[in-house]
């Protein structure tokens, strides 16, 4: 018999269940990296996370015995802004982890369709999470390797659990290695230089996190111009990117933050930062007590850089910004001691990106794929 409980998110224990079951499901898989609890706990806090001031979320347990272990989670939510941009009625599903047990997942997601049905969804997709910092999709390639700080690792038999409840495959999601030392196109450095003075186009020169967050209402205005006319994106205001920031903040060499501007005013962005996966696994992802200073010394040590995260409004396609973005990036990465890059989460539909990318040597090598479902009997 399978249990189904809606966790109450001001019981400590139930809380604590939720967020202990990785730990037990990946004890024995050395490439797992546990994510940063504190961030984890904070999508469990309605009066602290940005999400739930315009949208509802959910989680479940399944365990096997009434007050037995649980052997399966999953959070759903309710975007508001996702659905009122994209015009659409979607949930969507996160942070799942099961045991083998294609019965219990099929409870648990019962569960979770009944919630979003009643918020009104007529489709269910992910795993996708409650911001864009959020990676998406289940890993269906390159599980010998360790994932990039942020993004999902998930054990092989989760596609087929999703699968046999009636998910089917949505978009696949890849992320690619380069070399440090690998030779970068002259070209895109000449073309830069032209962009540069025939656009008047500039990067800021961030000194300190203060002049960042000087930049936040202007960044999350880029933000929504730059997604307008994507869609499966949703609109973002000042609270959520600062929320964002709080979370880059810690781990951002200003260095490696690219923000284009033209006439002052934030056009485009390129986020990278150093990657601390292998403190993450040291400390459990515990910054208290003294994981903190694990990681701060792993972002001093690492010779790992994660590219996460490209976008340029609309208006500014097509005029060179990305080369400026992508010449300034590398300037960095020279200058800095980084001897491996990955490039992380790009939609497979991008093949224009993905063969500029592999022309300068980018390998593909790991693949997540989101999937979806039709609920409710709805058959659009």
């Amino acid at each position: 018999m399978t249990f189904i409980q809606q966790i109450d998110l001001s019981c400590r224990a139930e809380v604590e269940k939720f967020l202990q079951l990785p730990y037990r499901l990946y004890r024995a898989v050395p490439q797992w990296v546990p994510p940063v609890q504190s961030d984890i706990r904070r999508m469990l806090e309605p009066h602290r996370h940005p999400f739930y001031r315009h949208s509802q979320a959910a989680f479940f347990l399944a365990c096997r015995q009434k007050q037995g272990p649980a052997v399966a989670r999953l959070a759903v939510l309710f975007h508001r802004p996702y659905n009122q941009h994209n015009h659409e009625r979607t949930a969507f599903f996160y942070l799942f982890e099961a045991e083998d047990d294609p019965e219990v997942v099929r409870a648990l997601f019962a569960a979770g369709e009944t919630w979003a049905l009643k918020q009104g969804a007529d489709r269910l997709i992910g795993p996708k999470g409650f911001s864009p910092l959020d990676a998406m999709g289940v890993l269906v390639k390159g599980f010998e390797h360790r994932p990039a700080f942020g993004i999902p690792y998930n054990l092989p038999y989760y596609p087929a659990l999703l699968e046999a409840c009636g998910f089917q495959p949505r978009e696949d999601i890849l992320s690619g290695y380069l070399s440090g030392k690998a030779e970068f196109p002259s070209k895109i450095h000449q073309i830069a230089e032209r962009v540069i003075q025939k656009r008047g186009f500039r990067i800021a020169q961030l000194h300190s996190r203060a002049d960042l967050r000087r930049l936040i209402p202007r960044l999350s205005e880029m933000y929504n111009r730059a997604i307008m006319d994507t869609p499966g994106n949703a609109p973002i205001d000042s609270a959520e990117i600062e929320d964002i920031l709080r979370q880059v903040l810690f781990f951002a060499n200003l260095k490696l933050i690219k923000i284009l501007l033209k006439d002052e005013q934030p056009i485009g962005f390129l986020l990278a930062y150093p990657d601390i996966s292998a403190a993450l696994q040291r400390t459990g992802g515990r910054l208290l007590p003294l994981g903190w200073l694990d990681w701060w010394l792993e972002l001093k040590r690492t010779r790992w850089l994660n590219i996460n995260g490209m976008g340029i409004v609309e208006e500014y396609r097509g005029l060179g910004g990305t080369a400026v973005l992508f010449s300034e990036m590398h300037k960095s990465i020279q200058g800095g001691c980084f001897q491996h890059v990955e490039i992380v989460q790009i939609g497979a539909e991008n093949q224009r990106m993905l063969r500029e990318l592999r022309d300068i040597g980018v390998d593909f090598y790991k693949a997540h794929r989101l999937y979806g479902k039709q609920i409710g009997g709805n058959t659009r």
